[in-house]
């Protein structure tokens, strides 16, 4: 299991495009992809998961990435975040 934390800078945080453009990076690992903010933890490669997480500008979350080809998934998706998701 790898972990590693980020900053969402998108004005609008994890609405409905960059939400779809997280998942579609996720489902791309065959290694389980979630992240946690707060209390809560969301399932990277579900977009109902990561709407559910209520993720705003600003906003810390931490991914874990756990399974063969963690530490490949992991770095996927910091980078995806830090690129902006398409905004």
């Amino acid at each position: 299991m790898v972990s590693a934390k980020v900053v969402i800078r998108n004005l609008t945080g994890l609405h409905l495009r960059p939400a779809g453009i997280l998942c579609n990076k996720a489902v791309l690992f065959k290694s389980k992809v979630h992240f946690r903010i707060g209390n809560t933890t969301a399932n990277a490669k579900s977009v109902l998961s990561v709407l559910g997480a209520c993720v705003k500008s600003g906003d810390e979350i931490e991914f874990v990435c756990e399974g063969e080809d963690e530490k490949e998934a992991l770095e996927s998706m910091i980078k995806v975040v830090e690129s902006g998701l398409g905004e």
